[in-house]
């Protein structure tokens, strides 16, 4: 799957739900209708061992009664919400992994129950390797405008080691197979700090993804998240992160893409002008959004919840009219508070002057450091402040 930000990970406390919060008093009710949408896909082919997102082995005699149990959440979303999507955001796993049929079935199961007419933005995640053109022609006829391609590395035996069932060449087709079905809108997910990974392999990667002029380009670090392969070998010693390095590597891609025409909207995150994630977007700005498909968060006011993260259990409760969520949160107006700091703090608009007025010390000397600006009215990183993102959020959070 795809490294980048989606809804089914964030961070939540753990408390069993009642049910769905559907009763008077659950969920205040959002001031219009909510216009964000995400659907977790959790199959994928081959189980990546640094990936911490919930997901399963693809198993084709289940799939059906999922999508099945995808679109009955969606109607007791709507039973509940106005949903007037802006945007929907298909991440996974790799959705993708769905056959023809199904993709066409979960599609139009959305166009038939919601009003898409202010819809701007349709992702779907794919893998290299799940793409055909027959999927493509698919999807863009249906209405999907944008596509995230988890190509991670153009480099063989760093694709090995990540465990991804694809290889360049394969990534290469995949993304003229989109283009040729029309697409204008395509990311490529990229990872550095992988074991072993030199500069040289990681500017080669950047030449090579500069030269297929993506839209818009993802660029994480990687992380050692529980309950990984990869972590586990982190912990015997087998697997060691290099901070220096990674800062190296995380400054070449600035420069590089900066000079390449792509705009740092965020701190993993560059666009070509007028092509940053809309989704992406709206959750580092806090807006409301709802969650279909097991593990995937919702987050409407002041209230957050968790599907559960297994397909089968929620499938099985789904399709009998029974509650999907697992954990539920009620948030405060102090956790609202640090979660829009921490998120407008990576991107490049930064946060407005009035929400860190009570940090003027905090914020003068990060200035006097240089990690720190002050423009139009907001706070933002430098460019060294960048490579302490989360250091100097933490002042404030």
């Amino acid at each position: 799957m795809n490294n980048g930000a989606n809804h089914n990970c964030s961070p939540v406390v753990a408390a069993v739900s009642a049910g769905f919060p559907n009763t008077a008093g659950d969920t205040p009710a959002p001031a219009g209708p909510i216009g964000h949408l995400y659907v977790h896909i959790p199959f994928c082919a081959r189980i990546c061992p640094y990936c911490a997102f919930y997901k399963d082995l693809l198993n084709r005699s289940q799939t059906w009664r999922f999508c099945e149990a995808v679109l009955r959440d969606l109607d007791e979303q709507r039973a509940v919400f106005a949903i007037s999507p802006k945007t929907i955001y298909f991440g996974g796993g790799t959705p993708t992994a769905l056959n023809i049929s199904q993709l066409e079935f979960l599609l139009e199961g959305f166009h038939q129950r919601l009003d898409l007419s202010a819809l701007e933005e349709w992702t779907i995640e794919a893998n290299p390797g799940s793409v055909s053109a027959r999927k493509a022609t698919l999807l863009h006829r249906l209405g999907v405008n944008r596509i995230s391609l988890g190509v991670q590395s153009w480099d063989n035996n760093l694709l090995r080691i990540l465990g991804r069932e694809h290889n360049a060449a394969q990534a290469e087709q995949s993304f003229h197979i989109l283009r040729d079905a029309r697409f204008s809108n395509i990311n490529i997910d990229l990872m550095f700090g992988l074991p072993g990974q030199t500069i040289r392999q990681w500017r080669q990667t950047l030449e090579k993804t500069i030269s297929l002029r993506p839209d818009h380009i993802s660029a994480y670090c990687l992380t050692y998240e529980e309950d990984t392969e990869f972590f586990a070998r982190q912990s015997r010693g087998e697997l060691k992160a290099d901070p220096d390095t990674n800062a190296d590597f995380f400054e070449m891609t600035m420069s590089i893409l900066e000079h390449a025409g792509y705009e740092q909207y965020e701190i993993s995150n560059y666009t070509r002008p007028g092509f940053s994630s809309v989704h992406n977007r709206a959750y580092w700005s806090g807006e409301d959004y709802l969650g279909v498909g097991p593990s995937a968060f919702s987050t409407v006011g002041m209230r957050r919840w968790q599907n559960l993260a297994d397909y089968r259990t929620y499938a099985d409760r789904t399709l009998l009219g029974q509650s999907p969520i697992g954990s539920t949160e009620n948030l405060t107006s102090e956790m609202k508070r640090a979660e829009k700091i921490a998120l407008s703090l990576r991107t490049r608009d930064g946060v407005p002057v009035p929400e860190l007025e009570r940090f003027t010390r905090q914020t003068n000397e990060f200035i006097a450091i240089g990690l720190l600006r002050q423009s139009n009215g907001t706070f933002a990183l430098t460019q060294k402040g960048k490579l302490l993102a989360d250091s100097v959020a933490g002042v404030f959070v």
